[in-house]
Formats: structure tokens, sequence, C-alpha cells
């Protein structure tokens, strides 16, 4: 029984270790320019934390084999165990974890502390029970201010605006689709209406929460790669439980050329 039990441990190990290298579920191509860098990390994570995984693993196997019931009538020992081991391993796993805090580090204070460059296209997220949407400035490049009172799904007003008295206001353009242009530095700025959501793309290695409350900047350049997959269309979700509808609670992220992107937002805007 323990030499099966001890096969059945090897051979989870083995095939963990064949679906993770043979990539047979694996992460969708990266779209953005920060996404090469996002998936280093996650490879190196990987192989270490994979290393220790396989190492541990055949270990137990080892163990169980080695210290199974063979029937003779012998007593067990016990072990009150080793402190130069326990430090010994707990000063490695320290090392390792603070390592590779340290190496993403920097991936991740560049997404998040450095500013978006000057020349991008700043645009307004919003997500709510159980759907997104985005604003963007119209020709004058600013937001109309937010009038709580206004705000009406019914008619479609989901960002308050008073188009009849504010000019900032009559030239945005409020849409159910992110559409962006193709390497051009994006920001997005992220609020909730009511309860906790998230924004997650996958492609673009991208994953916020989106608190009430709290304006959320991130920003993100797609690159070419983004036109060649799915017809540049990708799948925004939201992965916070935020209520019943959760399940259904997605939008999707278009990326095109700086041509066809200008005659989207014109339609766009010309439907409002």
């Amino acid at each position: 029984m323990a030499l099966a039990m001890a096969v059945v441990i090897a051979l989870i190990t083995v095939i963990s270790v064949y679906i993770f290298g043979a990539k047979v579920w694996w992460m969708p191509p990266s779209i953005s320019t920060h996404g090469p860098a996002v998936d280093h990390q996650f490879n190196l994570t990987l192989i270490v934390t994979g290393v220790v995984f396989v190492l541990a693993q055949l270990g137990l196997a080892y163990f169980v084999w080695k210290y199974r019931e063979r029937g003779d009538g012998r007593k067990a020992t016990y072990s009150h165990g080793n402190n130069a081991l326990e430090v010994g391993w707990t000063t490695a796993a320290a090392i390792m974890f603070i390592g590779l805090n340290l190496i993403g580090y920097r991936i991740w204070a560049n997404m998040y502390f450095t500013p978006a460059p000057p020349d991008a296209l700043e645009i307004e997220v919003q997500g709510q029970q159980f759907a997104y949407y985005f604003r963007y400035p119209g020709p004058d490049g600013k937001f109309g201010p937010t009038h709580v009172e206004k705000i009406d799904d019914a008619t479609g007003n989901f960002y308050g605006l008073d188009r009849e008295h504010d000019p900032d206001a009559k030239d945005d353009v409020v849409t159910a689709t992110l559409g962006v242009p193709v390497d051009r530095p994006i920001e997005l700025i992220l609020r909730s209406k009511d309860v906790g959501h998230s924004f997650y793309v996958r492609e673009l290695r991208l994953h916020q929460d989106i608190l009430p409350g709290i304006e959320i900047p991130i920003h993100f350049t797609t690159t070419e790669d983004a036109l060649k997959y799915n017809g540049g269309k990708y799948e925004i979700v939201c992965t916070q439980l935020c209520g019943l509808g959760h399940y259904k609670m997605r939008a999707f992220l278009q990326v095109m050329t700086e041509a066809d992107f200008e005659k989207w937002l014109q339609s766009q805007a010309a439907a409002q």
C-alpha cells in the first residue's frame, strides 16, 4: 500500500511538471509593452517554486515508502525536531520569497508608480452592477463634471452629465466598449459606482481592483501583436464577487489602428 501511494505521489508530480512544461494550459499571448516583463517574472517564479514543489513531493513519496508499516512489530520512534534544519529552510524560504518580490517590484512600480506619458489618451472607466462604461473627452480634451442627481441608467446617463448646461460635458463620449489605438499610451481612471469590482484583461497582463470612492489610475500601451489575434477584440472581466449578476459582468477591449480609432470614436460621438 505504501509503495502504491508513493508511486501515485510521484506520478502526480511528473504529470504536473509535464502540464506546465508542455504548456497544456497556458497564458494567452501578451499584447502590451509591459507584458513580456510580467511573463518573465511569472516564469521565473514558476521555475523556482516548481523546483521546490518537485523536491518536496518526491521527498514525500520517498518517506511514505521508507517509513511504511513493515509488519515486523517494531515500535515507532519520534523526533522532536532539528532547530538547525528549521532555521536553515526558513531562512532559505525567506531569501527566495523576498528575492522574488524585489525582482518583481520594479515591474510593478513601473506600472503603478511611473506616471503615464503626457501624450497618453485618458479614458474614464466606471464599474457598476453589472457592467462597465467608458468615457472619452471630446475635442476639448476635458471631462464634464458629474452630477449625482442626474445619474440615470434608464436614460443612459451613467456618468450624470448635464450636456445642456456644461460646455465640457457636451462632447464627452460614453461607450460600452473600450476602444483604444494601437501603440499609443492609454491612461485609465478606474472608479466604482456601487461596490467593489475589478478590471482584468488577461492579454494586457493587467488586473486592478476598483473600489467605491477611490479613483485609481493605471496605464498601458498595446503592441502591434494586439491586432493579430481575435480581430483585436479582448474580454474585460470583473474578478470580484459583486452581486448576483457578477457572472455576466464583462465588456470588451477593441484595439484598432489610429485611423480606425478616430473613425470609431466619431461614430460613437454621433450616437450620443
